[in-house]
């Protein structure tokens, strides 16, 4: 008696599983990064839409993304670059007004450096949470030619929710196409000082600062929006071709060292 109750309680714990958890295998990088609690988590790999952190911000994807493999031979996803995406819905986890500050982690690979489908200037939004009159934050990597004489810039920005000119950091080196860069964005509104009077955006390139800028420049002070957040596009109006993997979202700002062992962890293990 005692081994079939044993039995039925497995298996109510394997229905109480969805597909894309079951899919899932925690890796050395993961344990990482869950180690340092972030608030939304998502390997983003065939298969596996479902968020690792415990809040349950599944995504879904748009389209039929390709696979991909990260530096450590882990799974990310390749975007077309046309119309797939990855969609989580809205969640006051993504915003900064939470706590005041919201760090944006991805591995992201861009796998041409013109881009097809592009905005404005020349860029694509390859990830972000906004839309008309609800803007909040997006990272931004422009193609080699663009009308802002900006080659391949990569950045990141925060929004007032009406919109316009944004707070961002930014970093501009030779990119090749194929090559896996660890992005970071932060965006801080509480530790204030004279230099960064409202706070401050950040943004790191594998593990290490580039970038930090104020927030007061463009009077910027985020908002709690409603736009989902999305990878591979942000409002549709561009999109990113290339791969993205690995995806965490924290309340609070990232150590570099932190940061240094997230990217270490990655490109050195087989």
């Amino acid at each position: 008696m005692r081994f079939r109750k044993t039995i039925g309680t497995c298996m109510l714990l394997l229905a109480l599983i969805s597909p894309a958890d079951s899919a899932f295998a925690s890796s050395d990088y993961d344990d990482e990064v869950l180690a340092d609690h972030p608030v939304g988590y998502w390997p983003i790999a065939s298969g596996v839409t479902a968020d690792q952190s415990g809040h349950s911000m599944n995504g879904t994807f748009t389209g039929s993304p390709a696979s991909a493999t990260l530096p450590n031979g882990e799974g990310a996803i390749k975007f077309n670059g046309v119309d797939q995406y990855f969609t989580i819905p809205d969640d006051d986890y993504l915003e900064v007004t939470r706590t005041g500050i919201l760090t944006v982690e991805a591995w992201m690979r861009p796998d041409v450096l013109q881009f097809t489908h592009s905005e404005s200037s020349g860029y694509v939004h390859w990830m972000g949470k906004g839309t008309s009159g609800q803007h909040s934050w997006v990272a931004r990597m422009y193609s080699l030619t663009n009308t802002e004489n900006r080659p391949n810039r990569i950045s990141g920005y925060s929004f007032n929710l009406s919109g316009g000119l944004g707070a961002g950091s930014y970093f501009q080196d030779a990119v090749t196409a194929g090559e896996w860069i660890h992005y970071t964005l932060v965006i801080n509104t509480v530790d204030t000082s004279s230099a960064y009077p409202t706070g401050y955006t950040k943004l790191y390139k594998n593990g290490v600062l580039r970038d930090q800028d104020s927030l007061s420049g463009y009077s910027i002070v985020p908002g709690n929006g409603t736009a989902p957040m999305r990878v591979g596009t942000r409002d549709l109006a561009s999109f990113f071709e290339g791969a993205v993997g690995k995806v965490a979202v924290y309340d609070y700002e990232l150590t570099p060292a932190q940061l240094a062992a997230h990217y270490t962890q990655m490109t050195s293990t087989p």
